[in-house]
């Protein structure tokens, strides 16, 4: 009870920040029921009036901080549950809040690593980027190398408890929506709001986010034109992130990019080709390529940093992907709606040729339009509402390959208006389909698969033993009957103490209220 008292506390605290800055004034009130509309009118009595209509939310979860920042950045990437309109004005929604203290910075550093800050680095200068979950600094190295600059990560002091905090808020709402409303139970509310738990605990462990910069690393080791940051493992632990300074250009410093001479319309091409190849061959993606997270190198390649939110594809979803992504291309829809049914993604009861149908209606006018005019992330939201009638569940690793492909044909289109985003995505595709659904792609996947089956085989006798324990443990059980332990027993004793006292209860308050109401009646 005095939990609920909380959450409801802390939320009422949130739906006056929302009232305030203008949220409900977005809202239809006219298939709400009477109470309802009343609370929207009164709560629009205070909002502010200079607020513009696609600035409402974004403002409003910045004001209530880091935990809401996040929620809106999660939900800018699940259209499915928010809606398009919404999820495109949180895509907007900026991850900066003000630096926490220097001093403070240093004692996480120095509790992080389990030295002085000195003995770490040789300088360890001020926040130069402040996010909800951690801020940057630059910093000096000294070694027997030399003297080298790097980036140093920093969690924001306690922000595990406020997020925990905030959370626990987030599931008591899903879980009363979802007890109340077949609508939310659809969504699966109490699984988004899991999913972003996980999603934020991952990102909280800067370990995490190393591990992701090392395993990008090795998968583009061979690539000319994209890399990643070196970390520094010896300066990173839970809550400290180090790694190597990154001195190139920022994509969203158009002036600087000019300046340089970069030629942009290649450098358009790099940042949908290095995004595809991350998604198609490595099965591993940057899912935040906003400009601010890429740089470009005085060899004139592309650097990637924050690797908190990352996107991960099954050979399966790759398969799926590159096959539909190559269909479109070819204009073989019949193939398209094959895939589907053959990933298991759309019910075996639906036809076929109806979908090939719904498909040719996306497809079709994509090739009416001229190059520069067709955006394959709109296609893939398409996609992604077609198959909804088609009762495709929500495949949320889907989804976030699609808003992200919605951020990096973003980026690319703005330094080449004219860019042909399919004749750029087509060799990438091309040779990735060649080299897993050609015939040497299918001599390895057998390999693989006679490699999984000897696996299996060899683990036969071991299986075959606990089996055979399993049931000579049944047949035990079978001739002298289910022995339980004292203490199960004595906990089975009390949990029925406990039900008979309540019941106890509950019969003493019917005969009280069946009293009261036949005074009543005699009276």
């Amino acid at each position: 009870m005095i939990s609920a008292l909380t959450h409801i506390a802390r939320l009422g605290r949130a739906g006056f920040v929302f009232a305030r800055e203008g949220v409900f004034g977005v809202i239809d009130p006219s298939p709400l029921p009477p109470p309802a509309q009343a609370a929207i009118r009164l709560a629009r009595l205070i909002e502010r009036r200079d607020t513009k209509s696609g600035e409402r939310l974004s403002r409003a979860l910045t004001r209530l901080g880091p935990s809401y920042v996040k929620l809106g950045q999660f939900l800018a990437t699940r259209p499915d549950v928010v809606g398009v309109t919404m999820a495109n004005d949180l895509e907007s929604l900026q991850d900066r809040l003000p630096a926490f203290p220097h001093e403070q910075a240093v004692a996480v550093v120095q509790d992080g690593l389990g030295k002085p800050i000195t003995q770490a680095f040789s300088s360890f200068g001020e926040a130069v980027a402040a996010a909800s979950i951690a801020q940057v600094h630059r910093a000096e190295v000294t070694d027997a190398k030399g003297t080298r600059t790097v980036a140093v990560k920093v969690l924001r002091p306690n922000v595990n408890a406020r997020f925990k905090q905030d959370l626990d808020g987030f599931r008591f709402v899903a879980s009363k929506a979802e007890a109340s409303s077949p609508e939310a139970r659809r969504l699966r509310l109490m699984e988004v709001v899991e999913t972003m738990a996980r999603s934020v605990a991952m990102e909280m462990d800067l370990r995490i986010e190393a591990a992701a910069l090392s395993e990008m690393a090795e998968n583009t080791a061979n690539d000319t034109d994209f890399r990643v940051p070196t970390v520094d493992w010896d300066r990173t632990s839970h809550n400290v992130l180090t790694m190597e300074w990154i001195d190139g250009i920022a994509l969203n410093d158009r002036a600087k990019l000019e300046a340089a001479q970069i030629d942009l319309p290649t450098l358009g091409r790099k940042v949908i080709q290095n995004f595809l190849r991350h998604a198609l061959r490595d099965g591993f993606f940057h899912a935040d390529m906003h400009p601010g997270n890429l740089f470009v190198d005085d060899q004139e390649r592309l650097v990637a940093v924050d690797f908190g939110i990352m996107g991960r594809l099954s050979l399966r979803d790759r398969t799926f992907l590159a096959e539909i992504l190559y269909g479109f291309i070819t204009r073989n829809y019949r193939r398209v709606a094959e895939v589907h049914f053959e990933a298991g993604y759309v019910p075996p009861h639906h036809s076929v040729e109806n979908f090939a149908q719904a498909i040719r209606a996306i497809g079709e006018p994509i090739h009416n339009r001229s190059a520069d005019e067709i955006s394959m992330a709109k296609l893939l939201t398409l996609l992604l509402e077609v198959t909804g009638l088609f009762d495709m569940r929500t495949r949320p690793e889907l989804i976030l390959l699609q808003k992200t492909m919605v951020v990096v044909e973003g980026v690319a289109r703005s330094f080449d208006a004219k860019l042909d985003i399919w004749k750029t995505a087509e060799p990438v595709v091309r040779d990735w389909i060649e080299r897993n659904l050609g015939p040497i792609g299918r001599i390895q996947a057998a390999a693989s698969g006679a490699g999984e089956l000897g696996r299996v085989l060899s683990g036969l006798p071991a299986i075959a033993g606990r089996a055979v324990a399993a049931l000579e443990h049944f047949e035990t059980i079978t001739r002298e009957g289910l022995v339980l332990a004292p203490e199960t027993v004595a906990a089975i004793g009390a949990s029925q103490s406990r039900q008979m006292k309540w019941q106890g209860v509950a019969l003493w308050i019917i005969a009280l209220s069946l009293a009261a109401i036949l005074l009543i009646i005699a009276l």
